[in-house]
């Protein structure tokens, strides 16, 4: 595994301990910038709309430049949107400095994960994608809690600042550690080209797919904790804990689908959506056993989320291995956080904190009827099988002068 995967990781966890601090640090946000605690929790949505909205349009800004410059440039309109998140008088500021940071993050994955197919060859790049996607799941296990302890001891401009210098030193090993890259194989040039991908009906089932698994984890995901202590009973004290075994959970089950999805892509996520829709209902069932509450939490942690990199290998599959179509990729992603966190807290209000989990449980059902299409295909059918050792599918993309933009 070439060792710039794990740099790109590094990139994707700073960014996403960005996306998440606010997260656990609304009431001192909230004293600090003299607003409400459900403004503070707007900074989250704002950001995921940035990302989801704002994140194509920066990767087709950047898309004239080779890989590694544009990493660059992303990483250095990150740092000015957190420098101004640390910095931040008043909402408005902040509220600017969340929309910069999510727009860069999105754009961020979206050439990442392309530098990534770049440099690894076909045969593993579910697993070379899977590591890069360590850098969001270790997000959540690792980075949250980090931003979280600073914010606590030293306030929650210091967490911004930790966050900056995370970002910082990312960005001078992406300098040191990526090579001067020639632009993705398989993508077509121009970006005129590059959205004509996007007539592809298929495309779009795919990407809703993704869509649709991520709504389903992230309805259940976003009300855990109340679910934990007002259903299942525990101690509010416990479910940091609980939540760490959640986090283990989807490194764990990131890097299992990694090693899958080359050969079993769609097998993969039909299996992964299957499971989901047992542990999501079960849980709904079970809530009030703690025992089983916490196993079918962890259940769907090793389910849910994790399907990315064989998301992400299906979706190049039948588009391309560009920036532009990762990032839209990812804005789809984005879109089902949005959609499952909102009608998550909807069934909240209406049926109580079980709804989430049944509604996360019909995401996952629609999800496997997107797949439906494939008739029956083996996942196995999607993998791309190399000619032969010395096949150029084998070789990473060559050191080039090459742009993305460039035919």
């Amino acid at each position: 595994m070439p060792r710039a995967v794990y740099v790109l990781a590094l990139g994707i966890f700073a960014m996403v301990t960005s996306e998440f601090a606010v997260a656990g640090l609304m009431p001192p946000m909230a004293e600090g910038l003299q607003v409400t605690i459900p403004q503070i929790g707007y900074l989250i949505t704002a950001f995921a709309v940035a990302m989801a909205v704002g994140g194509p349009f920066l990767t087709v800004a950047v898309m004239k430049l080779r890989p590694k410059p544009a990493l660059l440039v992303l990483f250095a309109v990150f740092l000015a949107g957190n420098a101004l998140a640390a910095t931040a008088t008043g909402y408005g500021a902040m509220l600017t400095a969340r929309v910069i940071t999510g727009v860069a993050s999105q754009a961020f994955f979206g050439v990442a994960i392309s530098v990534c197919s770049a440099l690894t060859r076909q045969e593993i790049r579910g697993r070379a994608i899977a590591v890069v996607m360590n850098g969001l799941m270790l997000g959540t296990l690792l980075g949250l809690p980090m931003a979280t302890f600073v914010g606590g001891r030293l306030g929650w401009r210091a967490a911004f600042w930790a966050i900056t210098a995370l970002a910082l030193i990312a960005a001078l090993v992406t300098a040191a550690g990526v090579p001067r890259l020639d632009r993705p194989a398989g993508t077509t040039g121009t970006v005129r080209e590059e959205i004509r991908v996007f007539r592809k009906p298929r495309l779009w089932l795919v990407l809703s797919t993704s869509t649709f698994i991520i709504g389903a984890t992230f309805a259940a995901f976003s009300y855990f904790t109340p679910i934990l202590t007002e259903v299942s009973g525990f101690d509010a004290s416990t479910v940091p804990l609980l939540l760490i075994a959640y986090g283990a959970a989807t490194v764990i089950g990131n890097t299992a689908v990694g090693r899958l999805a080359d050969r079993h892509t769609v097998a993969v996520q039909a299996a992964g959506l299957g499971l989901n829709v047992l542990f999501l209902a079960a849980f709904a069932l079970l809530a009030d056993v703690g025992a089983a509450a916490v196993a079918l939490m962890v259940g769907v942690g090793l389910v849910g989320v994790t399907m990315n990199p064989a998301m992400a290998l299906r979706v190049q599959r039948t588009g391309n291995s560009g920036p532009l179509v990762n990032t839209v990729h990812s804005s789809f992603i984005t879109l089902g956080v949005i959609l499952g966190s909102f009608l998550g807290g909807v069934f909240v209000a209406h049926f109580g904190l079980r709804a989430p989990l049944w509604l996360g449980a019909a995401l996952a059902v629609l999800g496997l009827l997107t797949l439906l299409p494939e008739g029956g295909r083996r996942g196995r059918a999607e993998a791309v099988r190399p000619s032969g050792p010395g096949a150029a599918a084998d070789a990473p993309v060559p050191v080039s002068v090459t742009t993305f933009g460039e035919a």
